[in-house]
């Protein structure tokens, strides 16, 4: 879920932006870098920027009175790199908080920290261990999207339960509680979103293959090595 506005202390708000900081301020640079050498990647941007709103904006009711989403960071973390997701996904979160009352200014922090950095992180990761050892494209793509939400609901959790551990067990016992929570319903979210994920990349790969040969996501020579071999 995204943390709602008002609900963490105002130290740990603070901490977390602090914490988030350095980071969109890397991926404005990368994204800066990105559009002002490849103008013609900005409608892939756009997409997935638009794919991260409409899926984390797509609120499922959980138990206790909580509530879970998919996040759709896994897609723009493969194509762009996490530094460049962290910027689209801060965006989407500031816009969700003004527009939809998903989240929060005071939460923003700690919802661009654990959604647009963490997850995009993990789910890179994921993906591209799996393309070093040789995975199936899609193979790889499920499992990055799958990685980047559940690892976001995890940090998640351990978010909640920093700010509010169990009177009993103190932290441990909070987490046990704030993660078995979002599992019921998260762990099949995460799994349906790597499916979609993978059915969106299946489009790209027809409809912008040259485009992703670029990204490094398909093999191929992009055109400055085509020409550079017809040179040569």
């Amino acid at each position: 879920m995204h943390i709602a506005e008002g609900y963490l202390p105002p130290v740990h708000a603070a901490a977390w932006g602090v914490a988030s900081a350095p980071f969109v301020v890397h991926g404005v640079r990368a994204l800066t870098r990105e559009v002002r050498s490849h103008p013609e990647s900005t409608l892939l941007l756009g997409a997935a920027g638009a794919f991260t709103f409409v899926l984390s904006a797509l609120k499922l009711p959980s138990v206790t009175g909580s509530c879970s989403h998919p996040t759709g960071t896994g897609l723009g973390a493969i194509l762009f790199r996490p530094p460049i997701m962290a910027v689209l996904g801060t965006i989407t979160l500031l816009f969700q908080a003004l527009l939809l009352a998903h989240g929060g200014l005071t939460t923003l922090g700690a919802n661009v920290f654990s959604m647009a950095i963490v997850g995009p992180w993990a789910g890179y990761g994921a993906y591209a261990l799996l393309r070093r050892f040789g995975a199936p494209l899609m193979v790889a793509v499920f499992f990055g999207a799958f990685v980047a939400d559940l690892s976001t609901y995890c940090v998640t959790s351990v978010q909640l339960a920093l700010a509010f551990p169990d009177p009993g067990s103190g932290i441990p016992g909070a987490l046990a509680k704030f993660g078995g929570i979002f599992a019921v319903t998260q762990i099949p979210l995460a799994v349906s979103e790597g499916l979609l994920t993978v059915l969106v990349m299946r489009l790209l790969t027809q409809s912008s293959k040259g485009e992703l040969i670029r990204l490094g996501v398909l093999a191929g020579r992009t055109p400055e090595r085509r020409e550079e071999a017809i040179a040569r």
